[in-house]
């Protein structure tokens, strides 16, 4: 039996993990999963954690509020270093770009045991955008041993930078899988949710802006581009889960608390974004999973960055990337909601993934 020990600390990684871990687990006699929660989003990952029916082995409550990327840096690893004195670890999987990436695969490293990780090899190139995602991700890719690939794209970026390709696997993104992991009492709650709160399945947009590089006059622009459109279509409800980061929540809740067709939310659950991504005619984001989630109901993306490690959804014509521009902005959503939902609905296949990745990474970590 192999003891793999998964590590993820926000509520992306753990929607990306879950498939794996849960195929992992069909597996009991072959390998020990070790769940690891550095709770980066405290709460979130642990409500998202719940809708799988996965519980931590570890919390390490790695927050504060506050505190600097170097601060959380050194919680986190002085927190993981703990867990690895204490546990046989035989292989570290991690998943996508964020601070608990980094820390997880540094310290397997340092402590000569095997780093897989999933969603490998996207990039932008531009270290800054995202930050400081790029760079994780970049740094991370140099201590790894396995890399799971979304995309054959992502592959070749690896290769470029001469990682040996037989460590390379395209195996889609598990976001897909996850997807179809969501109970249907889980899916019901969701629809009584949002009838609860008079949001209508039709007509519907969803706005979520986050990004640190998007704070300051970036988000401005955003907000006064939302502000436009909002005034044109009065008959479109437009919902915003607002994030909680002060640098974002202030300023999007002064900007619409008076508009009548804004509905200003707390952050939602996994199943509840699902939910609106589902039925909504437009998705204007600076989200990356969301990028990827999306295709799979036929929305169309407005890409709130000016970069994308995600370009197979631009280049397959099923997201459009227009940073903080104002015109930009107005112009892309303009053509969608011009029009009916059945004239805008996406008929290009879901670039990013068909459903099958867990099982894929979980023969290929047998073998390994």
């Amino acid at each position: 039996m192999k003891n793999v020990a998964f590590i993820f600390g926000t509520r992306p990684e753990v929607i990306k993990l879950a498939p794996v871990i849960l195929e992992l687990k069909k597996y009991p006699s072959d390998y020990r999963v070790i769940i690891i929660n550095t709770e980066q989003q405290k709460e979130l990952s642990n409500q998202t954690l719940s809708y799988f029916g996965l519980k931590s082995d570890y919390n390490l409550n790695a927050m504060r509020e506050n505190q600097s990327l170097n601060d959380v840096q050194a919680r986190i690893m002085t927190s993981l270093n703990e867990v690895y004195k204490t546990e046989k670890i035989d292989a570290t999987v991690v998943q996508g770009d964020t601070m608990t990436v980094l820390c997880g695969a540094l310290t397997s490293f340092y402590n000569k045991i095997p780093v897989f990780h999933v969603e490998a090899g996207l990039r932008s190139y531009d270290k800054f955008e995202p930050f400081p995602e790029e760079a994780i991700r970049q740094m991370v890719t140099r201590i790894t041993d396995l890399f799971f690939a979304p995309t054959e794209a992502n592959k070749q970026a690896l290769i470029k930078e001469n990682i040996n390709q037989n460590t390379i696997h395209v195996v889609g993104n598990t976001v897909i899988d996850a997807l179809s992991c969501l109970s249907e009492e889980v899916i019901e709650e969701s629809k009584t949710f949002f009838e609860t709160q008079n949001i209508p399945t039709e007509k519907l947009v969803l706005i979520t802006a986050h990004r640190r590089e998007n704070h300051g006059e970036r988000l401005g622009n955003i907000i006064k581009a939302i502000s436009y459109l909002v005034n044109k279509y009065p008959d479109f409800t437009f919902v915003i889960p607002v994030h909680p980061n002060p640098n974002v929540k202030t300023r999007i809740e002064e900007a619409f608390k008076n508009s009548s067709n804004v509905k200003l939310l707390p952050p939602l659950d996994y199943p509840r974004l699902v939910y609106l991504m589902k039925h909504a005619q437009l998705i204007l984001t600076d989200s990356g999973g969301i990028q990827e989630e999306a295709p799979t109901f036929g929305c169309p993306v407005i890409v709130l960055r000016y970069e994308t490690e995600r370009k197979e959804g631009v280049e397959a014509g099923v997201s459009i990337l227009v940073g903080a521009e104002y015109d930009r902005i107005i112009e892309e959503s303009e053509k969608v909601l011009s029009k009916t939902k059945a004239e805008t609905r996406l008929k290009a296949q879901n670039p990013y993934g068909d459903g099958l990745s867990a099982s894929r990474i979980e023969k290929l970590v047998r073998e390994f």
